[in-house]
């Protein structure tokens, strides 16, 4: 592998970790959103504010992580996606500061008309904020970013079939995981009740992605047929791992298999990341910048990658540490049904 390639696989790597982490934390807004009035939703809203509370802001390091390597190793491709796509990356960003600086003035505020206006605004971007970067990705994996600045269309590059596809499956790939990890949260703090709760919103999430996504091989046949032909050929067998990860995470949340359900749940979201690029290969901005002519110079790449090396040993066994503490909180009282 070239050392472009190495630094694109790391680049992936923490593309698909603010999927998982990141992506949970919008979808618990997700169901914030539809958790109900205020008796019916407030164990619903606490159970979402402690499971996201400790790591939201750190889940978005991923983010900008992901964003600094494209400057850097990609300069090329930093500036089309930047200038094409700057209007749904704008909108993304508005929804991640309003989103943070919401969450943290409802739990602040004492007045209830002070907590429902901070949390319609929590909930609203956190379902708007992950549409917007699955336009972002649709418009990129359908070819509708040229190299250069500005040289795609401002609103047919991410306003598209393959772009609202995306926008529709972030939001509920966003609202699977969230639900999973909930279910997880609920039985291992003893809520019984919220157990049940999350569960069926899982089950019910899940065959409705399912059946998103079979559709959406209709979507990319016809409106990004490059991508399609790389996901139904080299891409196939992590396509597959994912529709079969998928279909066990199902049936593990019908028999209440509930800690073993997040590591099928991760499976099939990561796959299908991994099959995206593996499809694209070796293009970063279709139909014709690869990953070669894209790349910054030997001495950038070398120089960023021995950076990354340096920053991981202070960065991940931090962030590792953060996760196991949290995970640790209230293991007394353990529900039967977390063991398993």
């Amino acid at each position: 592998m070239t050392l472009a390639e190495w630094l694109l696989v790391v680049m992936w790597a923490g593309l698909t970790l603010y999927a998982l982490l990141g992506g949970a934390d919008f979808g618990g807004g997700f169901w914030d959103l539809v958790a109900g009035g205020d008796r019916k939703g407030m164990p619903r809203r606490k159970l979402i504010e402690h499971a996201i509370g400790p790591v939201w802001e750190a889940n978005h390091v991923w983010l900008i992580f992901v964003l600094v390597l494209l400057w850097t190793g990609f300069p090329r491709v930093f500036a089309a996606v930047s200038s094409t796509l700057y209007i749904p990356l704008t909108l993304a960003a508005f929804g991640i500061i309003a989103r943070g600086a919401a969450f943290a003035f409802r739990k602040a505020s004492t007045q209830l008309w002070q907590q429902r206006l901070f949390g319609a605004a929590f909930a609203i971007s956190s379902v708007f904020t992950p549409f917007f970067l699955g336009t972002i990705v649709g418009g990129i994996a359908s070819g509708r970013v040229p190299a250069g600045i500005a040289q795609g269309d401002l609103l047919t590059s991410w306003w598209n079939p393959t772009s609202i596809l995306g926008g529709i499956l972030a939001v509920g790939v966003t609202a699977y995981l969230a639900a999973v990890f909930l279910t997880g949260d609920a039985a291992r703090t003893g809520k019984a009740d919220l157990v049940e709760v999350f569960r069926r919103k899982a089950l019910v999430t899940g065959v409705v992605m399912g059946l998103a996504a079979l559709g959406g091989i209709g979507v990319l046949r016809a409106d990004a047929p490059t991508l399609y032909r790389g996901l139904t050929s080299r891409a196939l067998p992590l396509i597959v791992i994912s529709a079969v990860a998928g279909l066990a995470s199902l049936a593990l949340l019908w028999v209440r298999r509930l800690m073993l359900v997040r590591l099928t749940a991760v499976i099939a979201v990561t796959a299908v990341m991994w099959g995206w690029a593996v499809g694209q290969y070796p293009l970063m901005l279709p139909p014709e910048v690869t990953i070669s002519s894209a790349a910054a110079s030997a001495p950038v790449l070398t120089a960023t990658l021995g950076a990354l090396g340096i920053g991981a040993l202070l960065l991940l066994p931090s962030l590792l540490w953060l996760f196991i503490l949290f995970q640790r909180e209230h293991t007394t009282g353990l529900h039967p049904q977390a063991r398993t």
